[in-house]
């Protein structure tokens, strides 16, 4: 296996699941968020509870940045800000009712999207999708 092949075909799938993403979120955000409030409340949904510095690596953002943010979010009620009961100085971030009954909202949008795009594949398809999404998940993005 040529390993320069392999990250130019990882090259050209991550550039294909960007382009992807913007298909299937397209009018899932809220007009009452800006797009990186979006993002963020996004990754709390699919990872919650998470800490700020957490939100900071994924979102590649600066401390400051993510703090102000957040602050935002939170003044929106769409986050609940949770103290570890061991490490008082340690914070955790997790959706509000608001905020999950928004982003649930947002994740039915894209849903219904991502239905439109599979309505033609088989069974078969699917199943090789799913099998695809284990292999990467497994093997390339280690979580």
């Amino acid at each position: 296996m040529d390993k320069k092949v392999l990250f130019e075909k990882v090259v050209s799938f991550t550039s294909s699941v960007h382009r992807v993403t913007n298909e299937l979120t397209k009018n899932a955000k809220p007009d009452s968020i800006s797009q990186i409030q979006y993002n963020i409340l996004e990754y709390i949904a699919v990872s919650q509870p998470v800490t700020p510095s957490e939100i900071n690596d994924c979102q590649n953002m600066s401390m400051p940045n993510t703090s102000r943010e957040l602050k935002k979010l939170s003044e929106k009620n769409l986050i609940e800000k949770i103290h570890d009961s061991e490490d008082r100085r340690k914070q955790y971030i997790r959706l509000s009712k608001e905020g999950e009954a928004m982003m649930n909202d947002a994740f039915a949008t894209i849903e219904a999207h991502f239905q439109e795009r599979i309505q033609d594949a088989t069974n078969e398809d699917l199943e090789e999708v799913e099998r695809a999404l284990d292999i990467l998940r497994a093997k390339l993005f280690l979580d």
